[in-house]
């Protein structure tokens, strides 16, 4: 069972999988960070925990389904020419999920709507729709983890380690990551972009057609960069304006 240990190609396998995991953890974190913005305070870091937990918990125990996993990929129909599995119709379904949220979000954000999150907070049962929306979209985001994972190692122990390591550093940095998209307003409405291509890419999927998320991380990174740019020159103006305001106030004292 613990072979693995002695082997390099393991140890090489086990580094480049968890840094896989992590990267392809990066929409699962966003996507949790957006869902629980809309939580009382005091349940946010509670419901972020609890969701990459179930978000392992998913991916251990697709890990050890493997021959269901394996079924996934038989064709169930075939439209139109085009052969639909089990697994198409999960990123199909996981995308336009991913979709209709982002979208009912940016809705929600532009038009400055709470009036659904208060009334969820009032009757009791945010946290738990909070959960539930979390575990739906952690299956379609495990199940892209999972098929990366087997197509990388060979031992199963080493799959679960680098899953394992991935959460802990997705638990560790996700309420960083969570405070500072509901500080930056801007960069909220670009992560809810960030999910829309997601959600884009996995229907694509879904048909077969392949769009490598390399190129929706770059291009999410460099939207991001270009806004904190701008955050900071929005906070040098306003730093500016007012070392003038305070001038013109000591010269108007002054003068009396």
């Amino acid at each position: 069972m613990f072979e693995w240990i002695y082997s390099p190609e393991a140890w090489a396998a086990l580094v480049t999988l968890t840094a896989l995991e992590i990267v392809l953890g990066i929409d699962n974190i966003i996507f949790i960070a957006i869902l629980v913005d809309r939580l009382p305070p005091e349940q946010r870091k509670k419901a972020r925990l609890f969701g990459l937990a179930l978000a392992m918990l998913s991916r251990i125990a697709l890990l050890f389904s493997l021959a269901w996993l394996a079924s996934l990929t038989t064709p169930w129909i075939t439209l139109f020419g085009h052969e639909f599995s089990g697994r198409d119709a999960v990123l199909i379904g996981g995308g336009l999920f991913l979709l209709f949220k982002a979208t009912t979000e940016i809705q929600s954000n532009v038009e400055g709507d709470d009036e659904e999150a208060s009334l969820a907070q009032k009757a009791g049962y945010g946290f738990l729709v909070t959960i539930i929306q979390i575990g739906i979209i952690d299956i379609v985001f495990s199940l892209d983890s999972v098929i990366t994972a087997v197509g990388m190692a060979n031992d199963i122990e080493v799959m679960v380690i680098a899953i394992v390591i991935a959460v802990l550093f997705m638990m560790a940095a996700s309420g960083s990551i969570s405070d500072f998209i509901s500080r930056n307003p801007t960069l909220k409405i670009l992560a809810l972009s960030f999910l829309i291509l997601i959600g884009v890419a996995l229907i694509g999927e879904g048909f077969d057609m392949h769009i490598p998320k390399a190129y929706i991380y770059f291009a999410m990174a460099f939207s991001v960069g270009v806004e904190l740019l701008n955050t900071r020159r929005r906070r040098n103006l306003e730093r500016l304006r007012a070392e003038r305001r305070a001038a013109q106030a000591q010269q108007q004292v002054g003068g009396e």
